[in-house]
């Protein structure tokens, strides 16, 4: 039995002892202060969230060669038992928890969930966490829900080459030291994002511009896939668009939720989620046409994507013409992003930088130059609220990418990071999960004479 299989039984065991002697918090709901409608629409929101990441699954999956689809899938899949878990020990606490410098949370305020039930939580500082009309817990799992989702973005950059289990322990990395502190700057009440006026309605720094830079550092990292699999083509397509579809579903529990009311700014991010995401997806396919190529299902989900995330950070916060024109602006800039990236040697397997990363960073930098003059008390005027954005971006971008590097690093120093040659010829989906993709392996001798033991 492999050590890093020891390490992460044992941690469970831990864990699992230790829920026998956490509080159990009241879930007796005093509506006098809770909103009924507010924990009906959150609920639902938190519902559609959570659904994203399998629908990533499927938008990822399909766009890999068929010896890798079900450990494509399954790299975003497993996120949502690791991070759930994490969240409930110490993850909510680190970004909700006691505000500490304004870096992050005291892991000791929610620690397994203590005082997360039903009640409305203040800080010592006297401001209310979650919106002040729904239960902490609510509040609580909506939050996981994008904790969840932003590792498995990662995933695309180094697909078709990345060791299962050291990508286990690089999600747990990134979730404690580049999640957790980049949520509670931005979106703790004493958070020093949320000081200066930064504005992330929903997560174009924290979970898309986060995302994209830790997948441009693994593409540097981990190097370019063998020529084969470079070459291979999609191996479902119709994934892709259920995904996508998935997606853009999900996505308005992800910006609608974020207001954490079921009020006029639920259905401004509504409204601005489904426009942009439109805009992009026609942008996309008729910006390709363009450039000579023909109308494609891959660029029509891409491009609907880019536009989801583009708005992402501003949804309830610029009118229904400006969240075309940033979807707009964004999609073109992304698209060419996307063809750089493919004349250059950096193996960004399904362009999660060109898409995520520079739709969050776009995105921010354009709610920077949009967001009204006096809507964040104490800023300044646009000029100054402006410039706090582009601070943002540029400290996110210069964290995210140092320290996911040297997350990179030390793993690869324990557990290697990338599989070997042989096992990436035969395939992630037989060589890491002794599984297959239906008819994805033809060549039965070859898998006959491969070790099943020799990668875990």
């Amino acid at each position: 039995m492999k050590k890093r299989w020891i390490i992460l039984m044992v941690a469970m065991i831990i864990i699992a002892i230790a829920g026998l002697f956490a509080k159990e918090p009241s879930f007796d709901c005093d509506f006098s202060k809770i909103n009924a409608a507010d924990v009906a629409w959150l609920i639902t929101a938190t519902i559609f969230v959570l659904m994203m990441t399998p629908g990533l699954s499927f938008f990822y999956g399909g766009m890999v060669g068929t010896k890798n689809v079900i450990s494509t899938m399954l790299q975003s899949f497993i996120a949502m038992g690791i991070i759930s878990v994490l969240w409930v020990v110490f993850g909510f606490s680190l970004v909700f928890g006691d505000d500490i410098g304004g870096i992050i949370g005291n892991p000791l305020t929610f620690l397994m969930f203590d005082n997360v039930g039903a009640d409305i939580y203040t800080t010592p500082t006297g401001k209310i966490l979650g919106g002040g009309t729904i239960p902490l817990a609510l509040f609580a799992l909506f939050q996981m829900k994008f904790a969840i989702i932003t590792p498995s973005l990662i995933t695309g950059s180094f697909a078709e080459r990345v060791r299962f289990s050291a990508y286990m322990f690089f999600m747990m990395f990134f979730f404690v030291f580049i999640y957790c502190p980049l949520a509670h700057m931005t979106w703790h009440p004493d958070g020093f994002f949320m000081k200066l006026g930064v504005i992330d309605f929903a997560g174009g720094i924290v979970v898309h511009a986060s995302s994209g830079v830790a997948a441009l550092a693994g593409a540097i990292f981990l190097g370019s896939r063998q020529a084969y699999n470079r070459k291979s083509e999609p191996a479902n397509i119709p994934f892709v668009l259920l995904g996508a579809a998935m997606l853009w579903l999900g996505w308005f529990g992800f910006n609608g939720g974020s207001s954490l009311h079921a009020d006029g700014m639920a259905i401004k991010a509504f409204l601005n989620t489904n426009t942009a995401s439109a805009t992009a997806m026609m942008t996309w396919i008729f910006f390709d046409c363009l450039r000579g190529r023909k109308p494609s299902a891959m660029g029509a989900a891409v491009g609907c994507v880019v536009g989801l995330v583009a708005i992402t950070p501003s949804a309830a916060y610029v009118t229904v013409g400006e969240s075309i024109f940033i979807s707009f602006v964004i999609t073109i800039i992304s698209n060419l992003a996307v063809y750089w990236k493919s004349h250059s040697s950096i193996d960004d397997a399904l362009d999660v930088f060109p898409t995520h990363g520079v739709g969050g960073i776009f995105g921010t930098v354009l709610t920077g130059i949009f967001i009204k003059e006096g809507l964040i008390a104490g800023t300044g005027d646009g000029f100054i609220i402006f410039l706090y954005h582009l601070l943002a971006v540029a400290i996110v971008f210069v964290y995210t990418f140092i320290v996911s590097y040297f997350g990179y690093w030390i793993i690869d120093k324990m557990i290697p990071m990338r599989v070997s040659t042989e096992s990436e010829r035969i395939g992630l989906d037989i060589s890491q999960h002794n599984e297959r993709y239906g008819f994805a392996h033809s060549d039965e001798g070859e898998i006959a004479e491969y070790d099943l033991n020799n990668e875990d």
